[in-house]
């Protein structure tokens, strides 16, 4: 599956939002939106307009698919799978992209980023019902079981995300004690994701 591979502090400067998309370097001084909060571009200062309301519609999708590291297409079919479900159609879109296997593992706290979650998912260091999945895209359900191979629970890197990041998995997530199992209790609602996005104008702009 294709994904973006650009500069990903241009996308939170472009959005005038942390996206949070470089994990722990997003809440130190370091980052590019404490010092230069502003578009990028030789007329990033300038943009200071109110848009129009298909200028703010885009807006959120884009931010939507920067947060979850999704391109277009695959976005797109996100939403059609949303508005064909029973139910708010922009609720059931931010549920269907929290329930990635990438996104869980993000929230479970094992990655810094969903950036690296992914990472861990295609090396193949995330199983799922007991089988090894390599495809950051797959869609949990609830019951489902997932756990780091006996290889990663070694890993450095994710003991310190463990345990320095120590970030709190949402209430329908449920982390098995020592942390290296986690279940899905619950399909997630809306005000348990924190993502900056006002998923009704996602709707408004794909229904015209």
């Amino acid at each position: 599956m294709a994904r973006y591979l650009g500069p990903v502090c241009r996308l939170c400067r472009r959005e005038r939002t942390k996206l949070y998309l470089k994990g722990a370097k997003c809440d130190t001084l370091k980052c590019p939106m404490e010092r230069r909060p502003f578009p990028p571009g030789m007329h990033g200062r300038e943009r200071t307009r109110q848009g129009s309301e298909y200028l703010l519609q885009l807006r959120e999708k884009q931010k939507a698919k920067r947060v979850f590291g999704v391109l277009e297409k695959q976005f797109r079919l996100y939403y059609k799978r949303a508005a064909a479900k029973p139910g708010i159609a922009g609720e059931n879109l931010i549920k269907l992209l929290e329930l990635r296997l990438d996104s869980v593992v993000y929230r479970i706290g094992w990655a810094s980023s969903r950036k690296q979650a992914r990472q861990f998912v295609r090396h193949g260091h995330i199983l799922v019902n007991g089988q090894k999945v390599t495809i950051p895209s797959y869609s949990l359900k609830v019951g489902d079981k997932i756990e780091l191979s006996e290889h990663a629970r070694n890993f450095i890197v994710i003991r310190h995300n463990k345990e320095i990041i120590n970030r709190q998995p949402p209430p329908w997530i449920e982390v098995l004690s020592p942390g290296y199992v986690a279940q899905i209790r619950t399909e997630p609602l809306r005000e348990h994701s924190d993502v900056p996005v006002r998923e009704q104008l996602i709707v408004e702009l794909y229904s015209k």
